[in-house]
């Protein structure tokens, strides 16, 4: 039995509010229990120096955890002056899995500044951040078409990410902090709605796991992404 009482291959209660703030082009309330993050997407006219005169854009990500968003406050990484290596690891995968959704081209040189912010943590924070992020991202790209700032619409498809794991030599699905922080293995797998997968971490933190315990938590996260994702663009026809 889960610490939940879920059963192996139940994800957690998942709600996506959208416009959940005034000023930026999409913005996202999405909750996975306990864990609650903030997802705002920021629309800007202009590209990094890189791709300047290339006629394609760009999509970039930020991630932080609110100082007191788990059980014992955390201090601002602003106040230690950088970033740790945990949240620049988030932030590039944030960015990596977004960019992957829209063809850059049709972006045109425009930049989409995409922040995740945490404010209460129970497990899972940059798979919810990358599932909200999406439906916040969707709502920018249709602000930009609104504005005639894109000729045609650059989104290719949804995506959604969700953890897997071995707890008590059991694959499960959706790991909270409990199993998260005593898991024999975690995972964490970023999925298209065509099926593809954009990203797969995945370690060992006792002993390594097998092939079929790796194929059983694939399977896992291949459903739960598909649940998930309905509830994206369930969300996305409110």
């Amino acid at each position: 039995m889960r610490p939940s009482g879920r059963t192996a291959d139940q994800l957690r209660n998942v709600k996506i509010t959208r416009n959940y703030t005034k000023h930026a082009e999409g913005s996202v309330f999405i909750e996975f229990g306990d864990t609650k993050v903030i997802c705002t997407a920021s629309v800007e006219r202009g590209v990094p120096r890189f791709l300047k005169g290339t006629g394609q854009g760009w999509i970039t990500a930020e991630y932080g955890m609110l100082p007191r968003s788990t059980t014992e406050r955390m201090g601002r990484e602003a106040s230690r002056g950088k970033q740790g290596g945990r949240t620049l690891e988030i932030q590039r995968l944030i960015g990596r899995a977004l960019r992957a959704a829209v063809d850059m081209k049709k972006l045109g040189e425009n930049t989409i500044n995409i922040d995740c912010d945490v404010i209460q943590a129970d497990g899972g924070t940059r798979t919810a951040s990358i599932t909200g992020a999406c439906v916040a991202l969707v709502d920018a790209l249709r602000y930009m078409q609104e504005k005639k700032m894109v000729k045609s619409d650059p989104f290719l498809y949804m995506i959604a990410a969700i953890s897997v794991g071995v707890y008590k030599g059991s694959p499960i699905l959706d790991l909270d902090y409990p199993e998260d922080s005593s898991a024999e293995t975690d995972m964490n797998v970023v999925m298209t709605d065509a099926g593809g997968f954009i990203e797969v971490q995945g370690t060992a933190e006792a002993s390594p796991f097998s092939q079929n315990e790796m194929l059983a938590m694939m399977a896992l996260a291949r459903s739960g992404i598909e649940e998930i994702i309905e509830l994206q663009k369930k969300a996305l026809a409110e």
